[in-house]
């Protein structure tokens, strides 16, 4: 367990969180939430050792671990990407190293039934123990497991980490964390460089965790389906809700309605003492009262109604003119980039109105294909045919990063407006929550999320009937997301979208196109009609492993019994081996002490006696050599039979 008390944080002239107590339990699954700037990251990195508070104190218990995934970073490594997984077990190499000293230790000693030796061979066991419970003989089978589910392929385990984006480098990182099985797992925004198949990997991993799991994320599925807990941090306090997010969430509005009722009515009550007062203010008779009510006034506990982010984006897209009815067509494309094929004879047909979602892992070509509609790349075999009157809009994955920084925000949507639109540049970027002094930062200052609020501003003065965003929930806070999926639900127009954020497709599209193995298959339905009809065709597949499963349980059970016994057995080979080489010394001697007194014997004069001490010594040793022998002979067939 972790137990923070009264912890407080000062930043910027008000506190993060002042004197906020709370236990993080051996396996929760907890949800960090609040607005922006509410200091969830902060937190984090608190209970991870890597910030100190002002005051309070987090205790930890004995022996507790804690892995900690932090919201960006810059992996460093020249490893490739196995061997950077393999890090991940470096206790277990301290451990074997241990177990190795130990077992050299025991093969050195003779005192098999003193209490050090016992001492020894119990360390040794627990030992032996722990580096079978943390997976030693499995670490490499148990970092290729993990790896796979989070995205990266067989062919990948030998390429050097430098090889990879930054994301898969943070992909790497967070498989470290979680071979490294520590009490407290603590993930900032883990989802934000996963598609779908890794995030569900993800998902199913922390729920079946033996530990305590805490998030901070934007995606509401994913805290729906990871966390039983809420922590919401809000001016300074915490409220511990024992609910899932969406739970929470309606818990929340709750809370704010009945602060707002209780304000009002207090508000009402505080009018009506302020009325008395003035009223009676100069009259004699009224003065006890007067004061009587002022002195309530200044002792009065005014209630407070949670500072709750409400401000949002609002915008819709324009009316869309209408296309032809086919808008793209497809006819065995492919795509290559030098010797690594992405697409191989696809063949696709959009119509107007089609509201389609790509999915699929990523490097499986969804953002290529994007491009090629756009027309950003040409370089491809087969053939594109773009329908009548199209007018696309396009939302890059890193169209925020494609922004101009030199330019203000202002300036960045005054460039493209035209016409009657330009009036109206201060009341768009309002919409987008730029509002004040913010129209005239410039881009290259602005945060993240403000980065993708300004260029899906952009979008929206590029008037289209086919729209195709890759990736546009990146950045956006859980409110945002909402509105956009709303806009999005009112547009006219053709609608292609490439994302891994299943709360957000779910409703939005009615057909999934699924990128694998260079091809590109199609499903009719939402998201999650698509993720349950792949849930079923891989039951087979499920059966087999769950075989699978229960053969390598069998074998490591048996594995571990067979190893018992191996234990045993060299330790009463190392106890007979110490015997018959003690006997081989013996014989050794006596042969010595007989062959000296036969050689007296033989070279005696015949004038020299021996006396029948001499003779009986001589046939005391030849006795000796034989029962030593007789005794040799047992031990080494003893040996010989294990």
């Amino acid at each position: 367990m972790i137990s923070v008390n009264n912890l407080s944080v000062h930043f910027s002239g008000y506190y993060l969180f002042k004197n906020i107590t709370f236990n993080l339990n051996d396996k929760d699954r907890i949800g960090l939430t609040g607005k922006n700037g509410a200091g969830k990251s902060t937190l984090l990195k608190i209970l991870s050792g890597q910030q100190e508070a002002e005051s309070g104190a987090i205790v930890i218990g004995s022996g507790q671990s804690i892995g900690y995934l932090p919201q960006e970073m810059i992996p460093n490594s020249s490893r490739t990407v196995l061997d950077e997984a393999l890090t991940a077990f470096d206790h277990i190499i301290e451990l074997e190293n241990k177990i190795k000293t130990l077992t050299q230790e025991i093969s050195e000693r003779e005192d098999y039934e003193s209490e050090d030796y016992a001492e020894i061979i119990n360390c040794l066991h627990e030992l032996t123990e722990r580096f079978h419970m943390f997976g030693g003989n499995n670490r490499q089978e148990e970092s290729e497991k993990v790896l796979l589910g989070l995205g990266f392929l067989h062919s990948d385990f030998n390429r050097s980490i430098a090889e990879f984006s930054t994301g898969w480098q943070m992909r790497v990182e967070l498989a470290k964390i979680l071979l490294k099985r520590p009490h407290f797992i603590l993930l900032d925004e883990p989802t934000n460089h996963l598609d779908i198949e890794s995030i569900q990997w993800l998902e199913n991993f922390l729920i079946n965790y033996f530990g305590c799991v805490v998030l901070v994320s934007h995606d509401r599925t994913f805290l729906d389906k990871v966390t039983k807990r809420t922590i919401e941090i809000n001016s300074g306090k915490i409220y511990d809700y024992k609910v899932s997010y969406s739970e929470y969430v309606h818990l929340l509005e709750e809370r704010i309605q009945n602060q707002q009722s209780a304000f009002d009515n207090q508000q009402r009550q505080i009018a009506e003492v302020e009325k008395f007062i003035e009223r009676f203010r100069y009259k004699a008779t009224k003065a006890r009262q007067v004061q009587s009510r002022v002195k309530m006034l200044e002792k009065i506990d005014r209630v407070q109604i949670d500072d709750i982010d409400m401000s949002s984006i609002h915008f819709q897209f324009p009316q869309a003119t209408q296309s032809g009815k086919i808008v793209a067509e497809l006819i065995s494309l492919s795509k290559s980039y030098g010797a690594k094929k992405i697409l191989s004879n696809i063949d696709l047909l959009i119509s107007r109105g089609d509201r389609i979602a790509f999915v699929g892992r990523n490097g499986e070509g969804k953002s290529t294909l994007s491009k090629i509609l756009m027309g950003e790349i040409t370089d491809y075999g087969g053939e594109y045919k773009n329908g009548h009157q199209v007018k696309m809009g396009y939302y890059a994955q890193n169209q925020a990063a494609l922004l101009n920084g030199e330019k203000t925000v202002f300036e960045t949507i005054d460039d493209i407006a035209e016409g009657d639109i330009r009036p109206k540049i201060r009341s768009i970027l309002g919409g987008f929550l730029f509002g004040g002094e913010d129209i005239d930062k410039k881009v290259k200052s602005l945060s993240g999320g403000e980065k993708a609020r300004l260029a899906l501003a952009k979008l929206l003065l590029t008037p289209s009937n086919l729209l195709l965003l890759d990736e546009p929930t990146n950045h956006l806070d859980i409110q945002s997301k909402d509105v956009l999926k709303h806009a999005l639900l009112q547009y006219t127009g053709t609608l292609i979208v490439v994302s891994h954020d299943r709360d957000f497709l779910q409703g939005l599209t009615n057909t999934v196109y699924e990128f694998k193995n260079q091809k590109i298959k199609r499903y009719v339905g939402d998201i999650f009609e698509f993720l349950e009809s792949r849930e079923l065709e891989s039951l087979h597949s499920l059966e087999l492993n769950k075989k699978e499963a229960l053969n390598k349980a069998k074998e490591v059970s048996e594995n571990k019994l067979k190893y018992e016994k191996a234990k045993e057995s060299d330790k009463e080979i190392r106890k007979i081996k110490k015997r018959v080489e003690q006997l081989e010394e013996e014989i050794r001697n006596l042969e010595k002490q007989i062959a000296e007194k036969d050689d007296l014997l033989a070279n005696s004069s015949e004038n020299v006696s021996f006396d029948l001490t001499f003779y009986s010594e001589y046939e005391s040793l030849k006795k000796s050599l034989e029962k030593t022998m007789s005794e040799w002979e047992a031990e080494f067939l003893k040996l010989e039979s294990i």
